[in-house]
């Protein structure tokens, strides 16, 4: 096995590139220690690296942009805005999914270090009733899906280094949650190498490991082409993926009105948002500019972009990004084979790391830089990229920050669960005490108007109540 490592070969690649200190520690390390450090090292592209760390990248003039920024093409939560209706758009969807062209694809690479849960997130307990995690949420959603239309729904499941065992292990243990094994396809997100903000040196995790860290959403794209995900994708006839990320189980997954938007725009990739709360409200804003959508982030949109407002007094740039996606397929494989179509972003952050004198270093403040991409910056490359507007009480409730903090907790998270079911069984006549908890779960009722063909009006709930497919047999 040692003969399978090139020494000198990667010692001179190293020097060539500033980063010899990666070897520091050589000699104290055994075979596979060795093995692992050498197969990290022939991953980095150090062109790029040398490039982001000399900042010669190419960089947006977000204030140039903003300037020129406008309300992006988008059908509003009313159905205005689209030359076609709602019922019709949904009409699109439903024939989509029927005729087997919609994967889902689910974004799961994170930890659940800020809600205080040492598992990926996807294992955190969600559901208000039912205690349903986030996986099963979803899980429960395809399979209602099936269900429907008669169609099964392939997912692509991404994860990260740090989750990707543990979740094949959860997944293989509950059966796949009631999905068809097949169907189902877990694969691992690319990794990038944190660099010292000062020095722009790689820094060393252990003494056989580079501090490495998942490219971000971003590498979604890669990932799935990598994973032989869109190729399976191509051979079911699959021309759709719905994008989602695994914290937010409010989310419709495979919605056939967002489909079907997406589909009667003739777009490319369709995203769906919220509408702002107040101007400088922290989330992405969704925009046009120069004839293309993209999004701007609020830490990079200036104040008086931000506070713009039409004549009838609304915000200019409106649509918050929530990070929900169509996108076709065909796109997909076009952008996996470009190198720079989606540009780095910074993140300075703490790392742990090995000094040179082999001791461990827990900095107290941010000390190095990780590189990432996001998936929404494929937007400007797409053709007639479409926005739909959606309801945040119908729609975004992320599970982020643990019990406590001012939003996207678990107990919001709950809550909003909760509400949006008692909005579907008091539209079907059923009345909710006040403080009752209900869950139902998408085999019992995927929507509102199913759920009023299965209650009966002037029903009363006076105790917390989930809806699951069992009482079907009842």
């Amino acid at each position: 096995m040692t003969d399978s490592i090139d020494f000198p070969s990667l010692s001179k690649r190293l020097k060539a590139n500033g980063q010899a200190h990666v070897l520091q520690f050589w000699d104290e390390l055994n075979v596979a220690q060795r093995v692992r450090l050498a197969a990290q090292v022939d991953n980095i592209d150090f062109e790029l690296l040398s490039k982001l760390v000399a900042g010669e990248d190419e960089k947006p003039d977000f204030v140039a942009l903003a300037r020129r920024a406008t309300a992006p093409p988008a059908v509003k939560s009313d159905g205005t805005g689209a030359t076609w209706t709602s019922a019709e758009a949904k009409e699109h969807g439903e024939q989509a999914l029927a005729s087997g062209r919609v994967a889902a694809v689910i974004v799961a690479g994170g930890q659940g270090t800020r809600l205080g849960f040492d598992q990926p997130k996807g294992m955190f307990p969600i559901g208000p009733v039912s205690n349903r995690t986030l996986f099963a949420i979803f899980a429960d959603r395809l399979r209602a899906i099936a269900k429907r239309y008669g169609v099964s729904v392939p997912l692509y499941l991404m994860t990260s280094p740090a989750t990707h065992d543990e979740t094949v292990a959860y997944w293989t243990k509950n059966d796949y949650l009631g999905l068809d094994a097949g169907d189902v396809r877990i694969f691992c997100q690319g990794t990038m190498a944190a660099v010292d903000a000062t020095t722009g040196k790689l820094l060393l995790e252990e003494k056989d490991s580079l501090a490495l860290s998942p490219d971000g959403h971003g590498g979604t794209v890669a990932a799935l082409s990598k994973a032989g995900c869109l190729a399976d994708a191509a051979s079911r006839g699959v021309d759709l993926l719905s994008y989602v990320q695994v914290d937010n189980p409010l989310v419709s997954l495979c919605d056939p009105n967002l489909l079907g938007h997406h589909v009667m725009s003739g777009s490319e990739m369709t995203t769906q948002v919220v509408r702002k709360r107040f101007a400088t409200e922290k989330v992405g804003n969704v925009l046009m500019v120069d004839g293309r959508v993209q999004i701007i982030e609020y830490s990079d949109l200036p104040d008086d972009a931000a506070q713009r407002r039409n004549e009838s007094g609304d915000l200019t740039l409106w649509a918050g990004n929530i990070a929900v996606h169509v996108l076709d397929r065909s796109f997909l494989e076009r952008a996996a084979n470009w190198s720079d179509a989606l540009p780095f972003h910074r993140a300075f952050k703490n790392v742990p790391y090995i000094d040179e004198h082999g001791n461990r270093v827990q900095p107290a403040k941010p000390n190095a830089i990780k590189y990432e991409r996001f998936i929404f910056d494929l937007l400007p490359h797409s053709e007639n990229a479409f926005v739909v507007e959606a309801l945040a009480s119908e729609a975004f409730a992320p599970v982020k920050n643990a019990n406590g903090a001012a939003t996207d907790t678990p107990e919001h998270s709950m809550q909003a669960i909760s509400d949006l079911h008692r909005m579907w069984l008091e539209s079907a006549g059923v009345h909710v005490a006040p403080g009752v908890r209900v869950e139902i779960n998408p085999l019992f009722a995927i929507d509102s108007q199913e759920l009023r063909t299965k209650c009966s009006a002037g029903m009363r709930m006076t105790t917390d109540h989930y809806f699951s497919e069992c009482l079907l047999d009842r």
